[in-house]
């Protein structure tokens, strides 16, 4: 097989691996309730000021009304907040429950374990190598946004 063939084969694999992987990993029983998709969105809520809707969306590359889909069901849920500005009530906020917190760091912890895992026999030479690749991949996807 050629250089071509395995990096598309790696590729692939990693990707639908990866999907696979995270599914399993933090659907566990305390949040079988919610998908990867909701993970990822209670990831971009974030733990840190309120956020808008808004930013939200930009942050997922997502329209207003697939989030809106998305936050409707993490607040019947209990795992988001969505509050209204006073000051100006076309702007929404979103925050985190101490249910949604709990998701947020099980999610954080996943990718922790995830990345522990990759640099553990990896030499600092190697390391640098991979992040270099990654950014060259990375900064393709960026393109197709």
């Amino acid at each position: 097989m050629d250089t071509f063939e395995v990096l598309n084969n790696l590729l692939v694999n990693l990707f639908n691996d990866i999907l696979d992987i995270e599914q399993k990993a933090l659907i566990t029983d305390e949040f079988k309730d919610i998908s990867v998709t909701d993970m990822h969105i209670i990831e971009a809520v974030g733990i840190d000021e309120p956020r808008t809707m808004t930013a939200i969306s930009k942050l997922l590359g997502v329209t207003m009304g697939t989030l809106t889909i998305g936050m409707n069901g993490l607040v019947k849920k209990g795992y988001v907040l969505r509050v209204r500005s006073t000051k100006d009530r076309r702007i929404v906020y979103a925050s985190l429950t101490e249910k949604g917190l709990s998701a947020y760091r099980h999610h954080k912890n996943f990718h922790k374990s995830m990345i522990e895992s990759v640099m553990k026999n990896l030499t600092e030479e190697e390391a640098s190598v991979l992040t270099k690749a990654f950014v060259k991949l990375e900064d393709f996807f960026e393109q197709w946004k």
